[in-house]
């Protein structure tokens, strides 16, 4: 076999995260000499799902280098093993499947639109994100967010002034794009300013309306001119699969599900994988004297050196001025079936639901809860986790004392399902800096795609066909993966 060494590489890729690993897919028919190498041993960089004991040793390698990027200030806690017979507890390590980067896609999303035009969908599985909440703190209550018109005008906290109005916003925001005159000119306004000026909407129909923005931002800093495009989205992408969901979710683990798919499907088209081996040190060669000498040198952490055309690296974290955001995993005893029930006929079941604390709506000793909070509520259905358990997901902007502010986001929900003895089974904590390249979002962003497409028409030169939209393999029949381990992408 040829070394790495002795390969002339058209591109060398490092780290097998989501926006690298599409890239390699983009490349899988393309007939080009592909290195992938990623310096962790497992795939999905910011995006990895783990097992509980690899968790464990993703915890561990970061106590040993607290100031690595992205991801710093892990800490654990588990229920006691030793724990009585009739107490509820962990499953085996593998009967878990835990996401660094829970992130739905909306139906609308031009990533659903290239994961079916490049074959690999047949070999992922998605799951309803169904029903929306929003915590009310007087009652210490979840609320269901209105589902579409129905949702409406049967909701009795709204009355029938604010639901004209309403009504009059939903059908503005639809066609915001055609209708610039509206809004231009409070573009750079905040969200809720907007709503209340323009549409007179009251202060529980302001929160309402940001919950589906996913902003992680503090109120006033969720502009008009960032907010209606998520609004639109959300409202738009509602029906396109079936009726009572506007987004998905990959089973097994999320964006690193289909960070693994591409990867394989980039492996099948002749790509090389190296997992555990990073990227040393780089040199760019003047192709003045020699313009067929490769344009990169690179050192591998293995000491190899490998020459490239292109080379396209993961994104460094060096500002301390990036944003970073605080997150926390909570296993529970529960099913919590209540949250995933369905209100609208014919719809799937939920497997993901979301729950929205907007700010200042927690009180937490020693700490100030000014940002939103977010609880992705992940049922078993997706492969996350064992029956009669449950996968909680917390995300806030990072602020002193945001652990305690996500724990007690993790205590209100509890209290507000209203069941008996939930346990709390499991609890990991971690903060996580931006990667500007490919930004961190509740919901994918179509722009990190966007870069892809920009990545692969380099490395194509324009002469790559269209992209990620393949043909089926010759010999291989369209629906030949009904286990799922077919080479057919």
């Amino acid at each position: 076999m040829e070394s790495l060494s002795d390969t002339k590489w058209d591109v060398v890729i490092s780290e097998t995260g989501l926006q690298h690993s599409l890239l390699a897919l983009a490349l899988s028919r393309s007939d080009k000499k592909v290195l992938h190498v990623d310096e962790n041993e497992y795939y999905g960089g910011s995006e990895a799902a783990f097992s509980l004991q690899e968790v464990d040793e993703w915890v561990d390698k970061l106590g040993k280098s607290p100031n690595s990027a992205p991801f710093r200030n892990a800490t654990l806690w588990k229920t006691e093993e030793t724990a009585s017979e009739s107490s509820p507890k962990l499953s085996f390590s593998r009967a878990y499947t835990l996401t660094l980067s829970p992130q739905i896609i909306y139906t609308k999303s031009k990533l659903l639109t290239q994961l079916v035009s490049s074959k690999v969908y047949r070999q992922l599985e998605f799951q309803a994100v169904g029903n929306w909440w929003i915590y009310d703190a007087n009652g210490s209550v979840l609320k269901r967010l209105p589902n579409g018109r129905e949702d409406i005008f049967q909701d009795k906290n709204i009355d029938n002034k604010a639901k004209r109005n309403l009504m009059k916003f939903l059908k503005f925001v639809v066609d915001y794009e055609n209708q610039t005159e509206v809004w231009e000119g409070h573009g750079d306004t905040s969200l809720n300013s907007f709503l209340s000026t323009k549409y007179q909407f009251p202060l529980h129909l302001q929160t309402v309306i940001s919950a589906l923005t996913l902003s992680l931002s503090p109120t006033d800093d969720t502009t008009v001119r960032w907010a209606l495009p998520r609004i639109a989205r959300h409202l738009t992408s509602i029906g396109i699969f079936g009726p009572g969901f506007g987004a998905v979710f990959p089973k097994w683990g999320g964006g690193a599900e289909i960070a693994q798919v591409a990867c394989r499907a980039g492996a099948v088209g002749g790509g090389v994988y190296v997992l555990g081996t990073g990227i040393a040190n780089v040199e760019e060669n003047g192709l003045e004297d020699d313009p067929e000498a490769p344009a990169f040198r690179l050192t591998l952490s293995n000491d190899e050196i490998v020459g490239t055309k292109l080379y396209f690296r993961h994104s460094e974290h060096n500002s301390s001025n990036d944003p970073v955001v605080s997150k926390a995993i909570y296993i529970i005893s529960s099913p919590v079936l209540s949250i995933f029930k369905t209100t609208v006929e014919g719809s799937p079941p939920a497997a993901v639901s979301v729950i929205a604390f907007s700010p200042e709506t927690l009180r937490v000793e020693g700490a100030h809860q000014a940002n939103p909070i977010y609880i992705m509520v992940h049922s078993s259905e997706t492969g996350e986790c064992p029956v009669g358990q449950c996968v909680l997901y917390a995300t806030t902007l990072h602020s002193a004392g945001s652990k305690d502010i996500l724990a007690a986001s993790l205590k209100a929900f509890l209290q507000s399902i209203d069941e008996k003895n939930v346990t709390l089974l499991y609890s990991l904590y971690y903060d996580q800096t931006e990667d500007k390249n490919s930004p961190m979002d509740l919901s994918f962003d179509d722009k990190v795609l966007e870069k892809v497409e920009q990545q692969w028409n380099e490395v194509m030169g324009g002469v790559g066909g269209e992209f990620m939209k393949f043909g089926d393999r010759k010999g291989m029949e369209p629906n030949d993966d009904d286990n799922g381990d077919n080479d057919d992408y």
